[in-house]
């Protein structure tokens, strides 16, 4: 079973939204733009215990925090869910709910004039639609919310005075046991490990409890049966026996206890099942250490895995392939490996993945086809767009996961020709935010910006559709083209935000020449002892200038390339700004001006709209 589509009205920052889901899937986007947001809806919605939470819903869960219109009428939470790829299970227990699903088209066969006629079409199959409603009841003064199915409907009595039947407009209620069929699994991020690591109800224990099979209600029966007839009992400690004994004494001249000395007694608890499953606790004991400690005493890592773990065990009990498996942010306290590792098994054991990240770690595990793109305009409108099969091709995103991972989660892209030019403008950022004061410059890793090796001469062209499609803003610096580029490439530089040619043949040329002499002459001062210094001539200080540039240039043609890092050298003999190619600042502050024109975290405009920047 998975998730096919989800649509949300009113619910937390979101004033509407729909998001595709082609089975694993990648949610990304700025902080704030409504990835918790998905899977709090798919939770109220699918989540089988969600809904002891009280109140279901509270006021800073609608939108703007109006559950009220103007006259009074209740603003209602709606969410709606569409699964496909049913077990036989669900499809029989669910039968009568079912509708039939293009899934290609997306949409109901029986909302199309004779669509009854498509319901064998190839691609045609069985879906569940679900809808979560929550809202004000103004007669209870309190907020209610519950999910139904949402087929099929039928009219209210309008004598019915039920609040489950108003609420659902006469469908029939979607319960916590149809609600575990659908095996939805949701890791929060770590700031509710604590209850997700007790026994309360709703836990990660405590679901693992009721899927173990039956006991439950025994183990808590005799466990409470124990603790009463602790022996000796918590009471018989020499000096709890001796305030017992004078509370009876005391209490004794004003309330009329039962006789003899059991009068007063100390238990571990309250001695009820809703006590034991606030204060029973977990305890592990972590190498290098043997000394067993609460759960909530291990680092913030061993923590995360060890909820990890937990949620393993509950797809195992559910059977893995029926889970539908969400998870915020899993790279939180773990180290890259572990990262890639909890992603990987995520999406080889479960039967669907819903993952929000920051990290590229556990972005590049992920396919193209399987990452969503989420952007919410100010309007509180919510879009979540798959990344264009046409414009990234499998083969070109595979192999360059790495860059394309961190080019997602970055505002702005620089796309160069080479890692010579990819590892040059670091540094050359580095020394316009040293030298240039704080308020007029920022360095590319603090604005969001991901430097994005082509890898060819002449592939500058062919990514601009690519992270247009991504939704970012992409500049573009390219070589001096031996031949004019073609009409495809010149309509596909038309998708970057700002292009730049280079001036000069070569990389190293533009370096050289648009460089004060004095930076030139430090830079081969440095690199003259070198063991990688290549044999081009040995630097003599005495030699002329234009000697010396022309030294410098055989040096830098010799030694392209991230690996040896001569250009990235060159750039860092840089003192100051001023001193650095021209070329490469105005790129540096060009980027910088249309980053600082547009608010972080909303959504890039298309190329063009920064015509009318000043300056």
């Amino acid at each position: 079973m998975r998730v096919r589509r989800l649509k949300i009205t009113n619910f937390r920052g979101v004033s509407q939204g729909c998001i595709d889901f082609s089975g694993h899937t990648l949610l990304v986007g700025g902080n704030n733009v409504g990835k918790s947001t998905v899977c709090e809806a798919l939770d109220l919605v699918l989540g089988p215990e969600r809904l002891f939470r009280r109140p279901v819903v509270d006021e800073h869960d609608f939108h703007c925090g109006r559950y009220l219109t103007e006259d009074g009428a209740p603003v209602e939470i709606r969410i709606e869910a569409i699964l496909v790829d049913l077990s036989e299970e669900a499809t029989r227990r669910f039968g009568g709910h079912l509708r039939r699903w293009d899934d290609q088209a997306g949409t109901f066969i029986d909302e199309r004039e004779n669509g009854l006629d498509q319901a064998d079409a190839p691609g045609v199959v069985w879906a569940l639609p679900l809808l979560f409603v929550g809202r004000y009841d103004r007669d209870e003064d309190d907020f209610v919310g519950n999910t139904f199915f949402d087929h099929p409907t039928k009219e209210l009595d309008a004598l019915d005075e039920e609040t489950e039947i108003k609420l659902g407009q006469g469908r029939v209620p979607f319960t916590r046991v149809h609600k575990r069929l659908c095996g939805f699994v949701f890791l929060r991020t770590l700031r509710t490990g604590s209850r997700a690591l007790s026994l309360q109800r709703g836990s990660l224990l405590d679901s693992v409890l009721k899927l173990g099979g039956s006991g439950a209600v025994e183990m808590w029966q005799d466990t409470l049966g124990r603790l009463q007839a602790l022996d000796p009992a918590i009471g018989e400690i020499e000096q709890l026996k001796q305030i017992r004994a004078e509370v009876r004494s005391r209490m004794g001249r004003f309330v009329n206890l039962a006789p003899g000395d059991n009068s007063t007694a100390f238990f571990a608890s309250d001695l009820t099942r809703e006590h034991l499953r606030e204060v029973v606790r977990l305890f592990i004991a972590a190498q290098p250490g043997q000394h067993l400690v609460p759960f909530g005493r291990l680092g913030t890592g061993s923590i995360n895995l060890l909820v990890f773990a937990l949620l393993t065990f509950i797809a195992e009990l559910k059977d893995k392939q029926s889970v539908i498996f969400a998870m915020e942010e899993p790279e939180i306290a773990l180290p890259p490996h572990t990262q890639r590792r909890v992603t990987r098994f995520v999406l080889a054991e479960m039967g669907q993945s819903i993952v929000t990240s920051h990290s590229p770690y556990v972005i590049e595990q992920f396919d193209a086809s399987q990452i969503v793109i989420l952007n919410r305009d100010e309007g509180g409108a919510l879009t979540g767009k798959p990344i264009d099969a046409q414009a990234v091709k499998p083969k070109t995103y595979r192999t360059e996961r790495r860059q394309f991972a961190e080019a997602i989660l970055s505002r702005a892209v620089l796309v160069v020709e080479g890692s010579t030019e990819a590892s040059l403008f670091p540094v050359a950022s580095s020394i316009m935010e040293d030298s240039l004061p704080a308020d007029s410059y920022m360095h590319f890793d603090l604005a969001g910006v991901s430097v994005f090796d082509a890898g060819a001469d002449n592939a500058v062209p062919r990514h601009g559709p690519i992270f247009s499609a991504l939704g970012k803003l992409a500049f573009g610096f390219y070589d001096k083209p031996n031949a004019a580029f073609g009409q495809d490439s010149l309509e596909k530089l038309k998708s970057y935000t700002q292009v730049w040619e280079s001036p000069e043949k070569g990389i190293e040329n533009v370096l050289v020449k648009q460089m004060p002499i004095a930076v030139v002459r430090r830079f081969l001062n440095e690199v003259k002892d070198r063991s990688d210094y290549p044999a081009v001539g040995a630097y003599d200080p005495a030699a002329g200038d234009a000697d010396a540039a022309a030294l410098a240039t055989k040096v830098l043609k010799a030694r392209k390339g991230e690996a040896y890092g001569y250009a990235a050298m060159l750039i860092a003999q840089c003192q100051t700004a001023a001193e650095l190619p021209a070329t490469i600042r105005e790129i540096l502050e060009a980027i910088h001006k249309t980053l600082s024109a547009m608010p972080e975290e909303i959504a890039a405009p298309v190329p063009g709209d920064f015509e009318d920047l000043p300056g």
